[in-house]
């Protein structure tokens, strides 16, 4: 089975960017022989003769808006090909395993640093044999990421800077994570563990993106700075070879504080922002979800990162069962009041808490408020105590989801509207001052709920 197409990768999200986990695969299966195809579906319609043709279907579920478009996906998949393997693969889906193969979507699923089990599966299929699902944590010998393939980089997320639009680029330079953060997917198949990449393939991914047209590289690292010596020697290289083209990091709000000495470096290296999950305000949900950091934390990296001239992109968990009403007055109010409305995506205000099955939120005393596996939703379902939360998220997540291309203040303006009114207290405006920090045009988010744009998006196209 190592004829062209008779294995076929796809993808249905990974936030605008050129998806790593095609890219990834995609060169272990050709070190190995496979000539295989590659699809994402994100821009292009599914190929139903390349489905067809298809023994083995490899189907990436590496966020929770993947996992969900990845079911559909599967059905199509199971109509067209019937005589085919399906295979999930990525973060979510040894999660899933068991929803999956139950509905019949799945004969496999793979997960953790999965490439060598990828092939092996691959392997065994071509073999006549089934294989296993696999999770294993073992550190593998990585080939260059191909991306020859893919779309090109004009047809992603770009930068959007000071009024120019920066072509974009995607690379990663570690997986896995040292924390086990409670409300985050990763400890439950990472379990604190992390991996680095060799930095050689990684800066040569860059130089391939970077011929092809890219200005801006995310590196979409859970957490950068997990080894920030990996992550700045990978930094100082990058920028020495590419000086002209920018970047963007995931950082921890503590590993940012405890190396706050090198945020100027990492600002004069070229990042146009650093993304940095502060989730809450409320130092009492913060110690629910064990962010490792405070309330008091994130005001002295905000003064930090002022100073150092490198902007922050918050992310937040707004709509939380321990969230009250007044905790969302207040976020909102904060933001304003520091002029952070250019620099936080409106989204960041409407993500609601997501339980996959092994959350370690599971095994905490708050455990009780979450029920049994929405099997669609693909979360364990909870309901706020305050009704007034409850109609106040469906209001924020479409007023979001309808906001489009609108100025980022003029949706946090309707959002300080609609909390105001559900605490009956009167709406507190607030005039940003400074002009927005660089952004993503792809400002969704990895732990959102998909919307009913992005699940009719794709259905025409399988």
């Amino acid at each position: 089975m190592r004829g062209p197409g008779e294995v076929l990768l796809l993808s249905t999200y990974e936030l605008g960017h050129s998806p790593q986990h095609l890219a990834a695969p995609l060169a272990f299966l050709q070190r190995a022989g496979y000539s295989p195809r590659a699809l994402d579906l994100s821009l292009d319609a599914l190929d139903e003769d390349a489905v067809r043709a298809a023994r083995l279907v490899f189907i990436a579920a590496q966020m929770h808006t993947a996992l969900r478009l990845g079911l559909g996906v599967a059905r199509r998949v199971r109509t067209l090909a019937p005589h085919a393997k399906i295979c999930f693969f990525g973060l979510y889906a040894p999660l899933y395993a068991e929803v999956l193969k139950s509905r019949g979507l799945a004969d496999r699923c793979l997960g953790g640093e999965l490439e060598d089990a990828l092939v092996a599966y691959a392997d065994a299929i071509a073999r006549g044999e089934d294989g296993e699902d696999l999770t294993p944590l073992v550190r593998l010998r990585f080939p260059t990421p191909d991306r020859t393939a893919l779309p090109a980089p004009k047809r992603y997320a770009h930068l959007v800077t000071h009024g120019e639009k920066r072509t974009g680029g995607y690379a990663e330079a570690s997986r896995g994570c040292l924390h086990r953060c409670r409300h985050c997917p990763i400890p439950a198949v990472y379990d604190g563990r992390f991996f680095v990449m060799p930095l050689e393939g990684v800066l040569e991914d860059v130089a391939a993106q970077v011929a092809a047209g890219a200005r801006h590289i995310t590196f979409g690292d859970p957490d950068f700075w997990n080894g920030p010596r990996h992550g700045m020697e990978l930094l100082r290289r990058f920028h020495a070879a590419h000086p002209g083209v920018t970047f963007d990091v995931t950082i921890k709000v503590e590993h940012l504080l405890r190396d706050a000495d090198a945020l100027a470096e990492l600002s004069g290296l070229g990042c146009a922002f650093v993304v940095s999950a502060f989730e809450s305000l409320s130092d009492r949900v913060l110690a629910i979800l064990d962010k490792g950091h405070t309330r008091a934390d994130l005001e002295r990296l905000l003064v930090l990162a002022d100073r150092a001239q490198l902007p922050i992109r918050p992310s937040f968990v707004a709509f939380t069962p321990f969230s009250t009403l007044s905790d969302y007055v207040e976020l909102l109010d904060w933001i304003g009041a520091r002029d952070l409305e250019g620099r936080v995506d409106p989204i960041q205000l409407a993500v609601r808490l997501l339980v996959p099955p092994g959350s370690l939120l599971l095994d905490t005393p708050q455990a009780h408020v979450f029920g049994p596996l929405h099997e669609e939703r693909l979360t364990h379902e909870w309901t706020h105590p305050d009704p007034r939360m409850a109609a106040l998220e469906a209001q924020v997540f479409a007023r979001v989801e309808a906001a489009g291309t609108e100025p980022a203040t003029a949706t946090f303006a309707a959002l300080r509207e609609l909390a105001a009114t559900a605490a009956g207290i009167p709406v507190r405006h607030h005039a940003p001052s400074r002009p927005p920090a660089p952004r993503l045009s792809e400002a969704w988010f990895c732990c959102a709920e998909p919307t009913a744009t992005q699940l009719g998006a794709l259905e025409p196209k399988f």
